[in-house]
């Protein structure tokens, strides 16, 4: 990270480069228990958070991340009621999730209240919907409660975490896989945010492997923009016990009830697309052993 009196700055010494934004003026900062969370109002891109160097979003684009995070995995699960979000404490995810009227339950467990507590303030728009009676809100450890979670209790699973660094790096492993297959029913899904296939096959490919290790009989990953994030192009990753990720409700996604600002079905099914070097590299995951 660097900063000077004019611009934001985020390096990404994996892949040499870096991204700016013009700032205003910090508007907020603090070290909490687990990680140092920074808040920027910024010339062109609204209101901005940093955690620990890194940014998680900013006002202008994060309807990309959070419609791609909540709306594809809800539309292929044929009747999604029970949903719990591992991280997600700025709220933009659960929001999402919220304006599906046939699920039932919602439970958000993330590790850090101050990421929550600061979105509420700085980024009320996201948290608009934390009122709501479907939601349940619990600060604790997202790996310990799914590894404690009644079998088959949920429908989907949304890991809406940072990177695979720091409190984060056990939401990428095989055991925790395994006991969101647990967890999830017989239609069950997991989402979970996969980084840029441009700079991370080194944790989009290890993310395909651990969740067909833990069961999850289909793995496909989405693609979509998001400009503040290393390279521009992100992914969610889909784990699916039995619906095939292209047998998603196209007729419910373009009949939903509810206004959007990125996702439709048409989105939804081109981002279901792969690159051929991503296919190439998830043909070889799948190829026997010699």
């Amino acid at each position: 990270m660097s900063l000077d009196s004019h611009w934001f700055t985020e390096l990404c010494e994996e892949g040499g480069s870096a991204f700016s934004l013009k700032i205003l003026r910090k508007l907020h900062e603090e070290q909490t228990d687990y990680q140092r969370i920074e808040i920027y109002e910024t010339e062109q891109f609204g209101n901005l958070m940093v955690i620990d160097g890194f940014i998680m979003l900013s006002a202008r684009d994060n309807f990309l991340y959070h419609e791609m995070m909540s709306h594809p995995a809800l539309f292929t699960h044929p009747d999604p009621r029970r949903v719990v979000i591992i991280g997600g404490g700025d709220c933009g995810t659960l929001r999402e999730v919220l304006r599906h009227p046939g699920v039932e339950q919602v439970l958000q467990v993330e590790i850090d209240e101050r990421v929550t507590r600061l979105s509420e303030r700085y980024f009320p728009e996201l948290c608009e919907a934390n009122g709501d009676p479907r939601v349940e809100f619990l600060f604790g450890d997202g790996i310990r409660w799914m590894a404690e979670a009644e079998a088959g209790s949920r429908d989907l699973v949304i890991v809406d975490s940072t990177d695979p660094i720091g409190p984060a790096r056990g939401l990428f492993t095989e055991a925790f896989y395994r006991d969101c297959h647990r967890v999830l029913g017989d239609d069950g899904i997991l989402v979970q945010q996969s980084e840029s296939p441009m700079y991370h096959m080194d944790i989009l490919l290890p993310m395909h492997r651990a969740m067909r290790a833990a069961g999850f009989a289909h793995t496909h990953s989405l693609h979509f923009p998001q400009p503040v994030y290393p390279t521009g192009w992100w992914t969610a990753t889909l784990g699916s016990k039995r619906v095939a990720p292209a047998d998603f409700r196209a007729a419910d996604a373009a009949a939903r009830p509810f206004p959007t600002r990125y996702y439709n079905a048409d989105i939804h099914r081109a981002a279901l697309a792969m690159p051929e070097f991503f296919r190439a590299a998830l043909a070889e995951l799948a190829a026997p052993a010699p």
